[in-house]
């Protein structure tokens, strides 16, 4: 099997660094969920929340490479507008999907989906990063913003599901090659 330099680039942004922010996410989750005084001593506290540091700013990090990688190398080999006369749109997947009737949906809904709602994720990790690092131990006894925190990362978790969801259908239908 072969690929190209184009088709490697959109396997490192949805099957790498969009992966490991899915696969990673429930992990994430349980450790701000699993930070509660009475699960833990306060030395384990201490090391708990720090191996939680630094898996969290990794999955900011991954998220960050996906969008980046998406935004800035995959999406305007995506958007290429064919030359005029062009008859084989496979090389344009954007007029390969506007062309046809049954494809349109999935650049005018999902890739639209994918331009608005991808920064979501990145920022929500951020931000669970941040806060995780800012309060760290104290987190354990903020109910209510450890809460606010999961309630946040899920939302982001399912924007990007949904996102990589339409990612791998717009694939599927018309593939940057």
């Amino acid at each position: 099997m072969e690929m190209n330099v184009r088709e490697i680039w959109t396997v490192v942004h949805g099957m790498v660094f969009g992966f490991i922010f899915l696969l990673g996410f429930s992990g994430a989750l349980y450790a701000v969920y699993s930070l509660k005084a009475e699960w833990l001593t306060t030395e384990g506290m201490t090391k708990t929340v720090n191996i939680i540091k630094v898996y969290l700013w990794g999955l900011a990090i991954s998220v960050w490479a996906a969008v980046f990688t998406g935004a800035w190398v995959v999406y305007p080999w995506y958007r290429a507008t064919p030359p005029d006369g062009t008859t084989d749109l496979s090389a344009f997947p954007r007029s390969l999907l506007l062309a046809n009737e049954s494809t349109a949906q999935w650049h005018e809904f999902g890739m639209e989906w994918k331009e608005h709602v991808a920064f979501l994720a990145p920022i929500a990790a951020t931000v669970v990063a941040f806060v995780v690092n800012y309060y760290g131990a104290q987190l354990a006894r903020k109910i209510g913003e450890r809460r606010a925190v999961m309630i946040f990362f899920i939302f982001a978790f399912v924007a990007t599901a949904i996102a990589g969801m339409f990612g791998a259908f717009i694939t599927k239908a018309a593939a940057v090659r």
